[in-house]
């Protein structure tokens, strides 16, 4: 079952602070986060994705 995670647990996982977050997304250059109701949330499949490309 997928995980999703707030922009506060990206924050803590990926180590950027918010607005270095969204950016990279409108640079797409970050996953960009699914809508669910009126919240953004992102899958940790995509966030641990992101972050192996750099190891």
């Amino acid at each position: 079952m997928e995980r999703f995670l707030t922009i506060n647990e990206v924050v803590n996982i990926v180590g950027f602070k918010k607005s270095t977050i969204y950016k990279f997304i409108r640079n797409k250059t970050f996953p960009p986060p699914i809508k669910i109701g009126r919240s953004s949330r992102w899958r940790l499949s995509d966030v641990n994705k992101w972050i192996k490309q750099f190891n």
